[in-house]
């Protein structure tokens, strides 16, 4: 049996050109990357923007177990079926993070034969978004730095610096460090750290501006610190905005790939879905929805998190309207929601696998609290059984949604075809898609209301700098924001060791904070951390190139 590596390394490619031709874009309009990488102009994006818009697909998923759920592979299937079905159709994913790749979870451009290519680049450098950001996010620390070295006019505080530097990679030495040691001209100390880039205010923003204009004004808004009088000192003060939007300026385009099976791809943004909103960047999604009919993209782990933060923090902003929701299950992954040893998995168990729907009918019960119309895709693997299967199904009929076996990673789109028609009608119908709270719901209200709602806890247990903070939020003028909830992505609670969907328990709440560039508030839960540590046996440890250049051990 072959790798995804070596399925996608055997796969020949269409040049890029001919892959934006399928969507309208005319070469002129595309910035090669080589022959299979482009970005797409800004002058093609203001060319269609009064186009009609296509349907929206999200692609979620049941909480994420070691055992995997197949997400990517699941939406990456699902918009090569519709182009077999004749639909005009792309999909739009987040770009890898270095950290996971080379950390425990590995590459994130799907698997099998539901793949987007070339598989390496866009896991590794691809067209180097996510290393503008970095350098976005740490000329401004730089200048912060400086700005307390060169007589701190703006009387910035030393010791209520909040601005981080970032890297994108897991460094576990890096979450709390000392910087400005060694003397005078050395710089101020002070404590300081590093954030994941993937988890940065520089990453949110970037995924959520919808130009040059709207980035640069989101990175002036990001507070750095406060001053000694307590004021709070953002970036455009520090004349900082400018810059780091120089940097970013292409990055922000666009990046346009393919599937194996040749369907458009954009792949574009990346923030976390378990420390920040978890979708791809809206820049893509908007230019996608004037391009097709159908536009197919995903939102990070599972729908506690990402689509949660799709719906209440990007459709929100964007003024999106999704037409239909895919909610991924494993029978591997709800046998382990189920208690199921991890080494036993492939042994038939109906009854791990009915103790385990309890996380399925939570996520499909939640996401009808957003009026979506909802479908389970049973990605499946060959050690399902027939009984199993049934389960599944009895469970979601019993939801009001039908669950539909998808072979997305054994047989490509063609494996996908029956979800691909019931996509279809579900996008038939008129949306009925609300966010959860209200603009006007104050922030404490909003954190209790996914907290019970989505979580299905009993109550917050606050601390008490969390309250104070959000008053502060208030009233400066930030209490209409939506809020982004950080906490583990392993569990529908805020504690990763905790499988299934227990209800009526209590979730602490230790800190909150203000990303007023990015335009939500972050409420961060039991211990989520924003820099990952590497596993003992770290993926990287398997990735290797030989003397072609051709790179093996990646997934």
């Amino acid at each position: 049996m072959l790798s995804d590596i070596e399925i996608a390394q055997q796969n020949k490619m269409e040049h890029i050109t001919e892959i934006g031709e399928k969507l309208g874009i005319e070469p002129e309009y595309l910035e090669l990357y080589g022959d299979y990488k482009a970005k797409v102009k800004f002058e093609k994006i203001r060319q269609i923007e009064n186009n009609p818009l296509g349907k929206l697909i999200l692609v979620t998923a049941i909480t994420p177990t070691p055992a995997g759920e197949g997400k990517t592979t699941t939406t990456v299937g699902l918009g090569d079926a519709l182009s077999l079905l004749g639909k005009k159709a792309m999909i739009a994913l987040r770009e890898p993070s270095l950290g996971p790749c080379f950390g425990i979870k590995g590459g994130a451009a799907g698997g099998g034969y539901s793949q987007v290519v070339p598989m390496e680049d866009i896991n590794l450098h691809f067209t180097g978004d996510i290393h503008a950001v970095t350098s976005a996010n740490n000329l401004l620390a730089a200048m912060v730095d400086n700005h307390l070295q060169q007589g701190n006019p703006l009387g910035l505080d030393p010791r209520r610096v909040s601005f981080r530097r970032c890297v994108d990679m897991n460094d576990r030495a890096l979450r709390d460090i000392i910087i400005g040691l060694g003397g005078v001209l050395e710089g101020v100390p002070r404590e300081s750290g590093f954030d994941i880039s993937v988890a940065s205010e520089v990453m949110a923003i970037f995924s959520l501006s919808k130009n040059i204009e709207d980035l640069k004004a989101r990175l002036g808004e990001i507070i750095v610190g406060e001053s000694y009088d307590k004021r709070f000192v953002r970036a455009k003060e520090l004349k900082a905005a400018g810059s780091m939007s120089a940097l970013l300026k292409d990055a922000l385009k666009p990046n346009l790939v393919q599937t194996l099976e040749k369907t458009p791809a954009f792949v574009h943004g990346g923030p976390f879905a378990n420390i920040a909103h978890g979708c791809n960047s809206v820049l893509a999604t908007n230019t996608g929805l004037r391009l097709v009919d159908y536009l197919v993209t995903e939102s990070g782990f599972g729908a506690d998190l990402g689509a949660e933060k799709f719906f209440d923090i990007k459709c929100r902003k964007a003024n999106l309207v999704p037409n239909a929701v895919v909610l991924v299950a494993t029978i591997r992954a709800l046998k382990m929601h189920g208690y199921a040893d991890k080494k036993d998995l492939k042994t038939p168990n109906p009854k791990a696998v009915e103790k385990g729907l309890e996380n399925l009918i939570t996520h499909i019960e939640n996401l009808k609290k957003f009026g979506v119309s909802t479908v389970v895709a049973i990605n499946h693997f060959t050690s399902d059984t027939d009984d199993e299967i049934k389960l599944i199904q009895d469970a979601s009929q019993s939801c009001g949604v039908r669950a539909i076996v998808t072979k997305g990673w054994a047989e490509g789109g063609r494996g996908v075809i029956p979800l691909a028609e019931e996509v279809i009608s579900l996008c038939e119908d008129t949306p009925k898609f609300h966010c959860l709270y209200e603009d006007s719901l104050p922030l404490k209200e909003k954190v209790e209301k996914i907290v019970t709602e989505i979580y299905r806890a009993k109550t917050v247990v606050w601390q008490e700098t969390a309250l104070k903070k959000m008053e502060r939020y208030t009233q400066d003028g930030y209490g209409n924001l939506p809020v982004c909830v950080a906490k583990t992505q392993n569990s529908i609670t805020h504690d990763k060791n905790v499988v299934g969907a227990p209800k009526g328990y209590d979730v602490p709440v230790r800190d909150v904070k203000l990303s007023a560039g990015a335009g939500f508030m972050v409420a961060y839960a039991g211990d989520i951390m924003t820099m990952p540590g590497l596993p003992k046996v770290p993926a990287a440890e398997a990735i290797d190139v030989n003397s072609d250049g051709v790179i093996s051990g990646l997934f």
